[in-house]
């Protein structure tokens, strides 16, 4: 089911399956959101959760025992429940049954909130653990945006643009596996805010930054400087990808943890990034995508 809300300078389309953003328009009719063109990715927005990327062969250990989860969780093929909606607001549900307890033997509800605020959507996530043990997880966003916008204009004609110089090597990632190599990193800017895009950057999946001083990023044509911008404070990681395939989209990704890296064990509570929630608890992180 999907609920349309506005602010009169936005409007976003959400659905109850993955509990997820499907569109995000302007006053105008431009549409900033990836459509999900199979021919590129089908998806759109998927919602990271409880892990980001790929486990080593699929896999994890939970309290000893062996877990299949697949890549990105278990979010983004279910079907949440909305809670509540306003004209610019939704807030979604997701609470854990059998199904999501085969992969992940947690209690948890994973709420998401949209509220649309000027030029703004704030997407944030509130995760309770509702049963009896410490509950690891990561949770992360992974809108993808149309790159080019407008007829006429290239991928190669847009940045992305950080907040401060930056100087980023980021881990190489293995097209098997997905997984990250932290011995092994690119060095994708050196004492700078912008890096150009071209299309062979994603040829090895996606840049992964980390550690990085800026917590503003811009992906926008600087001489139409039409794009979004992404505010991921709270967030210690950020991806950019797009398909190999020379896709029209770049994906940002906030992520409060990373895929297994080659240098941990199966232990899910090992991951990077990993949060140990103590029963009872919540906790809260979001982030903001604005219309340039």
């Amino acid at each position: 089911m999907k609920v349309t809300i506005t602010n009169g300078t936005l409007t976003a389309v959400l659905d109850t399956m993955g509990g997820q953003l499907t569109s995000l328009k302007d006053a105008q009719g431009m549409e900033y959101l990836w459509q999900g063109d199979p021919a590129y990715w089908s998806g759109q927005a998927p919602v990271l959760f409880p892990i980001v990327g790929a486990l080593r062969d699929g896999k994890a250990l939970i309290g000893g025992k062996e877990y299949a989860i697949k890549r990105h969780g278990v979010a983004r093929s279910r079907e949440f429940t909305l809670l509540e909606s306003g004209t610019d607001f939704a807030v979604y549900s997701l609470a854990a049954d059998e199904g999501t307890k085969a992969s992940y033997p947690f209690a948890f509800e994973l709420r998401i909130a949209y509220r649309l605020s000027g030029h703004g959507l704030l997407t944030e996530y509130q995760i309770y653990n509702r049963g009896d043990t410490p509950m690891p997880f990561v949770v992360g966003g992974h809108p993808a945006f149309r790159c080019p916008l407008e007829e006429g204009e290239r991928f190669e004609d847009y940045v992305l643009e950080f907040e401060q110089p930056e100087t980023a090597d980021c881990p190489v990632v293995d097209l098997s596996t997905g997984m990250l190599d932290f011995g092994e990193t690119d060095r994708m800017l050196e004492n700078s805010a912008v890096l150009p895009l071209e299309h062979n950057l994603f040829y090895q999946d996606a840049l992964v930054f980390y550690g990085l001083k800026s917590h503003c990023v811009k992906l926008y044509n600087p001489v139409s400087g039409r794009g979004v911008s992404m505010d991921f404070s709270g967030f210690p990681f950020l991806a950019a990808w797009s398909a190999v395939n020379d896709a029209p989209f770049v994906a940002l990704e906030p992520w409060t943890g990373c895929a297994t890296c080659f240098d941990e064990d199966n232990v899910l509570e090992h991951k990077r990034g990993m949060r140990i929630l103590p029963p009872g608890e919540a906790f809260r992180v979001g982030y903001v995508v604005n219309v340039l």
